[in-house]
């Protein structure tokens, strides 16, 4: 009988059953695959939150002396188009008087632009002044009526409760006209 075999081209010693475990076994692995895959998947970012990751902001249109408010990362973050007068007197404050020492240059990357979250350090609360008909406070910049929070125009804090100064986000001008926020 084991002629019989040989003739028939069995003599490598394959036989039927050994083709069937490697199918079996290479489904196997095949189903596994398909079913961590999805598992996998579901740990990398959602679409949403890569779209909120970064915000680019034309600000081609926004005239000096007024600011816009975008979202980003469900904050909302102020770009002021600042004034000369606003700049200089940014520059001008004597930062040993600050509560949260930071000078105005290391708070922007071009003098004209500030880039700052909306959002006041005392209790998250969001300071008027972006806008021409905003109340300002005693400084020029930002206030928060909720507690009092009074900002001047680099964003930093000069009277209330707050204790720092105005977050200031990763930004940078990807053209003279568009910030990337993020």
């Amino acid at each position: 009988m084991a002629q019989i075999s040989a003739e028939k081209g069995h003599s490598d010693g394959a036989t039927r059953r050994d083709f069937l475990d490697l199918v079996a076994w290479s489904t196997v692995a095949v189903g596994a695959g398909a079913l961590a895959w999805p598992l996998v998947d579901s740990m990398n970012p959602a679409a949403d939150v890569l779209a909120m990751s970064t915000a680019e902001v034309d600000i081609s249109q926004v005239p000096v002396g007024s600011g816009v408010t975008v979202k980003w990362r469900g904050k909302p973050v102020f770009l002021r188009h600042r004034t000369e007068a606003e700049i200089e007197e940014a520059r001008a404050v004597d930062v040993s008087d600050l509560r949260d020492p930071q000078t105005d240059d290391a708070r922007v990357v071009k003098p004209e632009w500030l880039v700052i979250v909306g959002i006041c350090t005392h209790l998250g609360c969001v300071p008027l002044g972006n806008k021409p008909s905003e109340q300002r406070g005693e400084f020029g910049g930002y206030f928060c009526p909720c507690h009092g929070s009074h900002y001047d125009t680099s964003g930093r804090i000069r009277r209330g409760p707050a204790p720092t100064n105005l977050a200031v986000p990763e930004y940078e001008f990807t053209s003279d006209t568009v910030v990337r926020i993020g």
